[in-house]
């Protein structure tokens, strides 16, 4: 048999749930998709231009959660620009082009900040 015992209320985790529900999530992710995207704009190297500026954010909205996703509209033939200059690329020629970590790097600060801000919202602090 199990007997399970407490003490004292759950007005915090009540406090907790309701703003959670009040929160006022899209807000802050478009605020921070923005960032994102100026971030991802200055981070992306630069030949012609058009990837740098071809960045984008979406929010995606689903049942009990919300998404923020970064796009780049530079597409060639089919293939997004920004991923081969993230992971790399083999040329018509045959040699390779190595790959440049510059998305992480970029988004690495928005991310911790999405983070700090939406438990601030969350907690009430």
């Amino acid at each position: 048999m199990v007997t399970v015992k407490h003490r004292g209320n759950f007005n915090n985790l009540e406090r907790f749930f309701k703003n959670t529900r009040n929160a006022d999530i899209r807000r802050i992710l478009a605020s921070y998709g923005e960032q994102g995207v100026r971030a991802l704009a200055a981070a992306t190297p630069t030949d012609t231009g058009k990837t740098a500026s071809s960045w984008g954010y979406e929010i995606v909205a689903n049942k009990g959660s919300f998404s923020l996703v970064w796009t780049n509209s530079n597409v060639n033939n089919g293939i997004p620009i920004a991923i081969l200059i993230q992971y790399g690329h083999a040329t018509g020629n045959g040699s390779y082009v190595q790959g440049l970590d510059y998305i992480n790097p970029a988004l690495r600060p928005i991310f911790e900040a999405i983070a700090e801000q939406t438990w601030r919202e969350v907690t009430g602090r």
